[in-house]
């Protein structure tokens, strides 16, 4: 049966129904698998953007693909006026890797930074005596990204996130990332929590040093201020150890997460320390949405391949050769490449242009990366990226550079 007004193309579906927040996709991508994915006219890409650090098992992994299909068949959502299973062992699986305390179940990065916040006035209100909104204040980082909420704008101090959105919520003040000065120096006794991410990213991945974290960490515990960390991005093993701040060997007060958590699927969660576990009390937060069976049974299945398949081992094992192949570009190709920046399968290129221009020539070239800060081409393999895979990366970047010089 032939139609008179045949479905358009998506492109022109997104011209005339999508909202131009992000301008225009470049791509319609209509399946993955592994590390690759394919646009609608059958070019295969060699995907490093990983949904932004989302995909940690890359495309449709058999085992999180049968856990999602066969919760969709039993449950998929109760709200959290009821108990799921699924729910309970994924707050203890996090619980038994974070450190003792308890977990929040949302949505999204967003969300879990709001409930961070959150937190954080709840702290301060208590260390006020019960006084509210006077000890308020959170210390960020310059170039920091905590999302496009209201309370995550505040805490993003970036011209890009914030214009057009003021006023924003007050209260927060922002150091120089691994200059603990720079912090010490805005601690008052109406501060509440430091908040940082442990590695930027949309700043231009910026790693914390260890140094620094395990200056934070004694800062606030001398003053009685919460360590907040942000590892909605450079979390979930994406270093090589589950947590980004576990190679400083300290222990926040709370952590943001999300992102590769649910390999796909959207969840966030907060993690939060014995020492401030009791602050939020019944009707002070929640969510309609979050760790729905579906959401978990998505994060279990994560979890369960990052063990079975030893994917911590394999990003410690695998970066530091592509680590070198990369830093041989930098040397290679100084009038374009300023320096290699970031850990694990976490990395960016900081170029001397704008990195919009190489994103593009990139994607020719059959590479997809994001960028970062303006001028840095993030790579985010998935985390179980072969050897072969970091290469075949590093030699569409060399191809690219190479036709350019």
């Amino acid at each position: 049966m032939s139609s008179a007004n045949p479905r358009p193309p998506t492109a022109d579906l997104y011209d005339a129904h999508v909202l131009n927040n992000y301008g225009r996709p470049p791509l319609t991508l209509v399946r993955g698998r592994g590390a690759q994915v394919w646009d609608d006219e059958e070019n295969a890409y060699l995907d490093f953007t990983s949904g932004i650090a989302v995909s940690a098992l890359g495309h449709c992994h058999p085992h999180w693909v049968q856990a999602v299909q066969h919760q969709a068949g039993q449950l998929i959502h109760t709200s959290n006026l009821f108990r799921n299973p699924r729910q309970g062992d994924l707050a203890r699986r996090l619980v038994e890797r974070a450190g003792p305390g308890r977990v929040f179940f949302c949505n999204s990065g967003a969300e879990a930074n709001e409930g961070l916040i959150k937190l954080a006035r709840l702290h301060g209100m208590r260390k006020a005596g019960g006084v509210e909104g006077r000890c308020i204040k959170i210390i960020g980082a310059e170039q920091g990204f905590h999302g496009r909420t209201f309370g995550g704008m505040s805490a993003t101090p970036q011209e890009k996130i914030q214009h057009g959105f003021r006023p924003l919520l007050t209260g927060f003040s922002f150091g120089k990332l691994n200059d603990l000065r720079s912090f010490a120096d805005l601690i008052d006794q109406d501060t509440a929590a430091i908040f940082i991410e442990t590695i930027q990213g949309e700043g231009g991945i910026n790693p914390a040093t260890p140094e620094f974290l395990r200056g934070l960490r004694t800062l606030c515990t001398e003053n009685n201020l919460l360590l907040m960390l942000d590892e909605v991005q450079c979390g979930v093993g994406r270093t090589g150890a589950f947590f980004a701040f576990e190679h400083a060997d300290v222990r926040p007060d709370a952590i943001g997460m999300a992102k590769g958590l649910g390999g796909g699927f959207p969840i966030g969660a907060i993690w939060i320390g014995e020492t401030a576990q009791d602050l939020f009390q019944p009707g002070m937060h929640g969510t309609t949405f979050g760790g729905t069976p579906l959401a978990c049974a998505a994060a279990l299945a994560v979890l369960d391949v990052m063990e079975q398949e030893d994917l911590l081992a394999n990003v410690q094992q695998l970066s530091p050769a592509w680590h070198q192949q990369l830093a041989a570009l930098v040397e290679a190709y100084p009038q374009h490449v300023k320096r290699l920046k970031g850990s694990g399968y976490m990395v960016g290129l900081q170029m001397v242009e704008d990195a919009a221009g190489w994103v593009a020539l990139l994607r020719a070239e059959g590479l997809l990366a994001p960028m970062a800060g303006g001028n840095v081409v993030r790579l985010l393999p998935p985390l179980n990226a072969t050897a072969a895979e970091l290469t075949q990366a590093v030699d569409c970047f060399q191809r690219v550079l190479a036709a350019k010089s």
